[in-house]
């Protein structure tokens, strides 16, 4: 990831991330799952 990515790209490496179990921790997998949830409703999906 570097600055110029885009949303999406860095929604799909959250995800990514997730999928993998790339994560330290349940509060760090939770941490980025509020993330995704955070972005996606600002942008308005759902």
């Amino acid at each position: 990831m570097d600055r110029n990515s885009s949303l999406d790209d860095f929604i799909n490496y959250l995800e990514n991330r997730i999928d993998k179990g790339d994560y330290k921790n349940s509060v760090h997998k939770i941490t980025f799952m509020t993330t995704i949830h955070v972005i996606k409703k600002i942008i308005g999906e759902k």
